[in-house]
């Protein structure tokens, strides 16, 4: 499991382009309005799929495909209970790039369906 926010160090002036790709990467699979939903949910606590599906309202399968691709990202991680997983986001970093988007588009004035709650 990653770290919290106490291990944070200050990011760099610059970034070189392997870490700028790695950065880009990663916002990238915060880009599809489907992987927010479910990593906001996530953010509530864990789940397993069928859950999160009902939640987000999202077929199973297409809730599963994107937790595989969120997994490889290190964004959500997995744990096996029984015959189920139940997922959860990797650390708190994630949720943090979650609140910090959030908090940009209600700063901007862009929150048109956006529940701060």
């Amino acid at each position: 499991m990653g770290h919290g926010v106490e291990g944070r160090s200050t990011p760099p002036a610059q970034l070189d382009a392997e870490s700028a790709a790695t950065v880009a990467a990663t916002l990238q699979a915060l880009a599809t309005p489907s992987r927010l939903r479910i990593l906001t949910q996530l953010r509530q606590g864990p789940s397993g799929v069928n859950d999160l599906a009902a939640a987000v309202e999202m077929e199973q399968s297409a809730v599963s495909h994107q937790l595989r691709l969120l997994r490889a990202m290190g964004l959500v991680t997995g744990a096996r209970s029984g015959r189920s997983v139940i997922y959860r986001l990797y650390d708190n970093h994630v949720a943090l790039l979650l609140d910090e988007a959030v908090y940009h588009i209600e700063h901007l004035g862009l929150s048109a369906g956006v529940d701060s709650a």
